[in-house]
């Protein structure tokens, strides 16, 4: 089972705060480090001392960073245009050696588009949006060195752009395609997508999403030679006793604007289970969502006491 640390910047952190905790997972034998892709706080709480842009984050960790993946969980498809975002995760690509992922999403949360001027459209045209996206920052990176790409979509057109900078990874980045949609999200991933990712729900929601994306991966004729991962995320609040396991689930029971969660609150071995169930399901990597990003003693904690128990799954 593959292991990544999945972080919320905008509940409050600074670049420094980031560096120190993806720094620490590095060392703690994590095998990616993700962020989320928002400019505001879900909750009451504004995330002092404000939001933090995600592709200028991952491109100073990939400067000072040597091993860990780095990458979006995920980018939301009305914040960039696709032709300057592949040009932005290429280049990072190149500053990281090859350790760059790019996760996509169609976007949600409204607040923070009127709060900073987004446009924030229609469910069904940020969904077409993220499709052209998709289609769009693919088909650059694939094209042949010397060629152009050209792209005419109802919402994006690209004409002749001659598709450069490459990437280090070839064509491209691993591309990841979250959430819980039930149609378009499983269409997506199955036609674009080289993971997907299931956030935060039951097993028995994600064993659904799964089934859903291979459906979909069928309906597509997905080629075999091209198996798309399937990976969860897990939110987790461990303690050595059970008083340092519910102080840290604590901020999990304030209201915010998430949907619904099926966090692991308790022990390592709670989690090492809910890992087992997820690798049963068909997940062969989980990403892992902690709260605290200076409780890089949580960190030690997973590292030292479930890594080595699921690194056979």
């Amino acid at each position: 089972m593959r292991v990544s640390l999945f972080t919320e910047p905008h509940r409050g952190a600074t670049y420094d705060d980031q560096l120190r905790l993806a720094r620490h997972a590095e060392d703690a034998g994590f095998e990616g480090f993700f962020r989320a892709d928002h400019y505001q706080s879900m909750g009451a709480d504004p995330g002092l001392p404000g939001p933090t842009d995600a592709w200028l984050t991952l491109a100073g960790l990939a400067r000072e960073t040597s091993r860990i993946r780095l990458g979006t969980m995920v980018n939301s498809a009305t914040f960039r245009l696709p032709g300057p975002l592949a040009i932005m995760v290429a280049q990072v690509d190149a500053m990281s050696g090859g350790r760059i992922e790019l996760g996509m999403g169609a976007g949600w949360l409204e607040r923070e588009h009127t709060s900073y001027g987004i446009p924030f459209p229609p469910l069904g045209e940020r969904f077409d949006r993220l499709a052209e996206q998709l289609a769009i920052v693919n088909g650059l990176w694939a094209t042949p060195d010397g060629e152009t790409f050209s792209f005419d979509g109802k919402h994006y057109r690209l004409l002749d752009a001659p598709a450069l900078p490459k990437p280090v990874q070839r064509p491209g980045p691993p591309v990841i395609v979250g959430g819980r949609g039930p149609k378009r999200t499983p269409e997506l991933a199955a036609r674009f997508a080289d993971e997907f990712n299931m956030p935060f729900k039951t097993v028995a929601e994600t064993t659904e999403a799964f089934d859903r994306v291979r459906r979909a991966c069928e309906t597509y004729e997905r080629p075999a030679d091209r198996p798309l991962t399937l990976s969860a995320g897990i939110v987790v609040a461990l303690g050595r006793t059970d008083e340092e396991a519910r102080r840290r689930a604590a901020p999990l029971h304030v209201p915010s604007a998430l949907p619904p969660e099926d966090p692991v609150e308790g022990s390592p071995d709670a989690l090492v289970q809910r890992i087992g169930e997820m690798a049963q399901a068909g997940a062969t990597r989980v990403h892992l969502r902690i709260i605290d990003m200076a409780d890089l003693d949580h960190l030690d904690l997973i590292a030292d006491r479930v890594l080595p128990q699921v690194g056979a799954l």
